[in-house]
């Protein structure tokens, strides 16, 4: 069970990043516009003040876009 306090916590943390990160929310909806589907590979690549960088991607299988749909799904209900 989800604490409700905890929720309301994270929501307000979230509220902050994209209020600092405004660009960040709008490629979310552009990339959940962009008809993301099974076989789709998602990259992610992290870049230290250093200039080390990571980088590692997954190709989304049938039990990933099971879970993005329910997470946009919740989304979308708040």
């Amino acid at each position: 069970m989800i604490n409700p306090a905890k929720l309301f916590q994270i929501k307000n943390m979230w509220d902050r990043f994209t209020k600092n990160h405004p660009k960040f929310p709008k490629f979310l909806q552009a990339a959940a516009q962009a008809s993301i589907g099974e076989g789709t590979v998602l990259e992610v690549k992290i870049i230290k003040p250093d200039g080390d960088s990571i980088a590692s991607n997954i190709k989304l299988t049938a039990d990933d876009m099971e879970l993005l749909n329910e997470i946009t799904n919740m989304a979308r209900e708040n």
